[in-house]
């Protein structure tokens, strides 16, 4: 008898905090966290492995190689153990020359999407809190931007040898309406919530409870659409050189080395399929994360 009371002593007392019989305590249910949501999704985690690994290779895959150096002994050509990718026809690296193009449409990329999911935030948030005259102004201009060509003002509005700062802004201008409106319509969903009304009551001015309170509760929204805005400020950097707007020479990017290699793509076709690739899978890294990240921590997860 003695035996058989303490477990059941011990299992008494747990009930009576709310506990489970028998140690089942450590296999009751847990709640998934988003980040667990995030690891556990085959897409947002290639997505991530992806760019990770597109990163490291853009910053260090060439070191040693300098992409401006001229090896007159080799005009276009095919790929060999010296040359990876080959060469161009003034005897310049193609695998030296495609990370630095890659360096520089990730680049772009991240800082106006980042810049483009901040304004959003910021817009959108304010927007969607105080409502009225700023809600018409801030949501009317976002509409005025969505239905305008963005990739054929920003071309316009970015001359010849633009610099890359100058790109980032056009292009950040152009990225966050969408975002801003996601933002305004889940804000307007909190502005009633219990944790708005009681820092308005505490004395919380609108920029406090829009920094403090509201953009923490909408990361999961931010970051997944940040992620989506860099795919696409990618994608319109890299159209915007392949027009030959916003790249000065002798600098290059993807789009520019697309569309010096477009011409010659059957004959020399290592000018031509580096960036191409390089290129696809950037945006194929950010979509795959993008869409997990969505998944993981939209507010419908």
């Amino acid at each position: 008898m003695t035996d058989l009371a303490h477990p059941l002593r011990r299992s008494g007392r747990r009930l009576r905090k709310g506990g489970r019989p028998g140690g089942l305590d450590r296999f009751r249910p847990r709640e998934d966290g988003p980040v667990r949501r995030s690891f556990r999704d085959r897409a947002a985690v290639c997505g991530a492995v992806l760019l990770a690994s597109l990163l490291l290779l853009a910053l260090f895959g060439a070191l040693g190689r300098d992409w401006r150096a001229l090896d007159l002994a080799a005009l276009r050509e095919p790929p060999s153990a010296r040359h990876w990718f080959g060469t161009t026809g003034t005897g310049r690296d193609m695998f030296a020359l495609s990370l630095r193009g890659m360096r520089r449409s990730l680049a772009v990329g991240l800082a106006a999407g980042l810049l483009a999911t901040a304004v959003a935030a910021v817009a959108g948030a304010f927007a969607g809190l105080v409502g009225g005259a700023l809600d018409r102004l801030l949501m009317g201009t976002a509409d005025l931007l969505l239905v305008l060509p963005g990739v054929l003002l920003v071309a316009v509005l970015a001359p010849e040898g633009a610099s890359w700062g100058t790109v980032v802004l056009l292009l950040a201008a152009f990225l966050w309406p969408l975002t801003a409106r996601a933002v305004r319509a889940q804000a307007r969903a909190l502005r009633e919530s219990e944790f708005v009304l009681a820092a308005f009551c505490l004395g919380a001015s609108r920029r406090r409870v829009v920094l403090r309170h509201l953009l923490p509760n909408l990361a999961g929204l931010l970051v997944a659409d940040a992620t989506v805005n860099v795919g696409l400020a990618v994608m319109g950097e890299s159209g915007l050189a392949f027009l030959g707007f916003g790249v000065r020479p002798p600098d290059v990017s993807l789009g520019t080395l697309i569309a010096d290699g477009t011409s010659a793509a059957t004959v020399y076709p290592w000018l031509f399929v580096p960036p191409a690739i390089l290129l696809t899978l950037i945006v194929l890294a950010v979509n795959l994360l993008g869409d997990g990240l969505h998944r993981a921590l939209g507010p419908d997860s």
